[in-house]
């Protein structure tokens, strides 16, 4: 990474404040790892203290959520602090939960109004975090667009 694509405090300050878009998709990001921390939290302890079919299981799938939750919350963190490496997280998150809310989509269940919720907060994101007003202010350059 350049020190061109990860502006300092300094010149973030400089550039104006944040737009309302970063933003936003930093408030998805955090809102998506916290969900991940409280599923995983809920496993964990019903693994512990319940009666689950499979006791490992359970308390690796908490564990792994919860380890999940670092990646949604590192990357909301960067957006806050304007950090062009934190976009990359983030899109990676949205795209990773698309498949997982199909799934919720496809259940007899409750999950379903889940799904939606996630899917909406993904697609949501993504749009946010491609979005020109966001790239500028991370201070991502396009393709072909490298000052020599």
């Amino acid at each position: 990474m350049s020190s061109e694509q990860t502006p300092t405090p300094e010149a973030a300050e400089e550039a104006g404040p944040r737009p309302g878009r970063l933003t936003a998709a930093a408030a998805l990001a955090a809102l998506e790892g916290l969900a991940l921390v409280v599923g995983g939290g809920w496993m964990l302890v019903g693994g512990l203290t319940g009666h689950p079919d499979d006791r490992t299981s359970a308390i690796t799938g908490g564990v792994t959520l919860i380890v999940l939750a670092l990646l949604p919350l590192l990357a909301a963190r960067g957006l806050l602090g304007r950090r062009g490496w934190s976009r990359g997280p983030a899109v990676i998150t949205q795209i990773m939960a698309l498949p997982v809310a199909y799934n919720l989509l496809q259940a007899d269940s409750v999950a379903i109004p889940g799904g939606i919720v996630l899917g909406v907060v993904a697609v949501t994101a993504l749009v946010l975090l491609v979005n020109p007003t966001t790239t500028q202010a991370l201070g991502i350059r396009g393709p072909g667009s490298a000052e020599e």
